[in-house]
């Protein structure tokens, strides 16, 4: 079966709206998976129209011109989407409010030869803001250093007290990255030790702002820049952007050497791993940023490709699944700063080292968070049975490690399909958690409103996901509050269970080519979610587990044409004892499709999310 021709079924499989029922039909008449969920087409019919006169009119293949609709692309936007560009792409940096300020403080730091403070955040954004900001003052001969709180002892962005020690070591300058818009104590105490301070963020922002010579955030309320969806680096690179065109009007000759889009491997890390939504600048960002990683110019990341065993050309998945953790691991259980640190070196054998140390403290996150896994699960079928009847899950111990329980409530996001909160106390009481929530649900409007009723010490977040502070003998309150909260959205959004598809697809389809098509209209990720295919009445060949609980397969098509393909972390799911006791049967399987590096070839791989026995 022809790309064409799958495409062709799809497009009549998938007619999602009769003249009368606004109630999508499910595709390939799936009402319930084996995972519970209803497929659907991502596609209304406006939208199947759309994908049609953009696939004859610009030429592009069908399925393609698909993802492209299902995505709100335009007839006339195609053909430059599936090119983006920087220059076409990127704003007028000063749009952005109090850039400008920041870029004539930055750059008297320059020509003054100040001594630069950069104090930063401890995950991924923040270690990558930190050494693009590093690399960029160190270029102009600036002596600068970076500060990375102790997530643990310190918490989450500028204190007092290391503000005034950054000052007592000379500091003249102070520049907090992806923290810092609500730290009016911090800021308070640099304008008493006579430090200026700028701020590049784009976190939420309250009504008052902190001291500060400039606050660059696309997100305070007084931005009308509409760059909101960026994440710090992506800021940061705004403001040297502006920064350089002060510096080459002014006539200094490092100006020129310096390649801003050299820099771009960092911002396309942070972009991926901050899970932005990869729209506009941010496509581009990431787009150009994989060329850059591509070359191996910095010798940080180069190691930890190394040490995370990269086959192939870098992509999105490398970023986010391979990289990010390593980096994160310093800031979750080990030393805060080394991420920044490795991703700022030029020595290959330092980098060699700090990268083999995250690699080490990665493995030892794993297990920890395995263990805390376990202790969570157990405790919601205490706190909540099957979970079916709760809103939100908060699960809370005494022994977790506070650095490791973002990653806990995802997991458990993941498995429950609800919001979810895991909470570390310490000894005198105090819980430090983290939370994360399901497509539709404001989390962080939650927490602010917690911290607004007194229940929490303090709190906030995105819609996404959130941190917060609770004593312990609020955690009962805590839960009653965030249950009556929730339960006005989430219930509905739980029952509207569906799987979104973008077409079908035949295992002869599946080529290497299409991929490449494919890829053209990524990257993927945060609100530009990776295209999803149905393989519709395919022999389940084979079937084993491999590794520790994943589930391999190959599907065959009625030409004998076969596709291998992966259920990730499903042993023990209702997919993977479907698939386990399945072999021999003709079943419908969607998913996404990879490119994996074999011996030197590459070869497509269905990455299985959901199946159903094809009657």
């Amino acid at each position: 079966m022809t790309t064409q021709s799958t495409t062709s079924i799809a497009s009549s499989l998938s007619q999602t709206t009769s003249p009368v029922d606004p109630v999508p039909r499910a595709f390939l008449n799936v009402e319930q998976s084996v995972s519970g969920q209803r497929w659907v087409s991502r596609l209304d019919q406006a939208a199947q129209n759309r994908a049609l006169a953009i696939s004859q009119i610009h030429g592009i293949p069908e399925l393609v011109a698909r993802v492209l609709a299902g995505r709100g692309v335009t007839l006339d936007d195609a053909p430059a989407f599936l090119d983006p560009t920087i220059r076409s792409l990127m704003p007028d940096p000063l749009t952005l409010t109090d850039c400008d300020k920041a870029a004539a403080r930055l750059v008297a730091a320059i020509n003054r030869r100040e001594r630069v403070a950069i104090f930063g955040d401890y995950d991924v954004d923040g270690a990558a803001s930190s050494a693009l900001l590093y690399r960029f003052l160190t270029h102009f001969g600036v002596e600068a250093e970076i500060y990375i709180p102790d997530r643990i002892f310190e918490g989450y962005g500028p204190n007092p007290n290391a503000i005034r020690q950054l000052v007592a070591n000379g500091a003249q300058l102070i520049v907090t990255v992806d923290c810092g818009s609500t730290s009016q104590d911090a800021l308070t105490a640099a304008k008493d030790e006579g430090c200026d301070v700028v701020v590049i963020d784009h976190h939420q922002v309250g009504h008052v702002l902190p001291p500060c010579v400039a606050l660059v955030n696309p997100n305070r309320q007084d931005d009308l820049s509409g760059q909101g969806h960026l994440c710090a680096a992506g800021v940061v690179f705004l403001v040297m952007v502006a920064t350089l065109k002060q510096l080459r009007e002014g006539g200094d000759s490092r100006a020129q050497s310096l390649d801003l889009l050299g820099l771009l491997d960092l911002v396309a890390l942070a972009t991926v791993c901050d899970v932005v939504p990869l729209k506009g600048l941010n496509r581009a960002y990431v787009v150009k940023g994989l060329i850059a990683a591509r070359h191996m110019v910095n010798p940080g990341l180069t190691a930890l490709f190394r040490k995370a065993g990269l086959g192939g050309p870098v992509t999105p998945y490398h970023f986010g699944f391979m990289i990010g953790p390593r980096i994160n691991a310093g800031g979750r259980i080990g030393d805060a700063a080394l991420g920044s640190r490795l991703l700022t070196l030029e020595d290959d054998i330092k980098a060699e080292e700090i990268a083999g140390r995250l690699d080490d403290l990665n493995r030892e996150r794993q297990a920890m968070e395995a263990a805390m896994l376990a202790e969570a699960e157990a405790e919601v079928l205490g706190e909540y049975g099957d979970a079916e009847g709760a809103s939100v899950i908060v699960t809370a111990h005494e022994k977790w490690h506070p650095g490791i329980v973002g990653l806990l409530a995802a997991r458990l996001k993941e498995k429950f399909r609800r919001p979810a909160f895991a909470i570390a106390f310490d000894p005198s009481g105090k819980g430090t958690g983290s939370g994360r929530s399901i497509n539709g649900f404001d989390m962080g409007r939650m927490v602010r409103g917690a911290v607004e009723s007194g229940l929490l010490l303090k709190g906030g977040g995105h819609a996404m996901a959130a941190g917060l502070t609770v004593e312990r003998a609020n955690l009962g309150k805590l839960r009653a509050y965030f249950e009556e909260v929730a339960a006005e959205g989430v219930p509905a959004l739980v029952a509207n269970h569906v799987l979104k598809i973008d077409g079908a697809l035949s295992a002869s389809g599946a080529t290497i080519a299409l991929f490449d098509q494919l890829e053209q209209a990524g990257p993927y990720g945060s609100g530009h979610a990776q295209p999803v295919f149905a393989i519709p009445a395919h022999r389940l060949r084979d079937v084993r587990l491999v590794g520790t609980a994943h589930v391999k397969i190959t599907l065959e098509s009625l030409d004998g044409t076969r596709l291998e393909g992966i259920a990730f972390r499903a042993a023990e799911t209702p997919l993977g004892q479907m698939l386990l006791n399945s072999r021999g049967k003709q079943i419908h399987a969607a998913g996404c499709l990879t490119a994996d590096q074999w011996q030197g070839n590459r070869r497509i791989q269905l990455r299985l999310l959901d199946a159903v026995e094809s009657r």
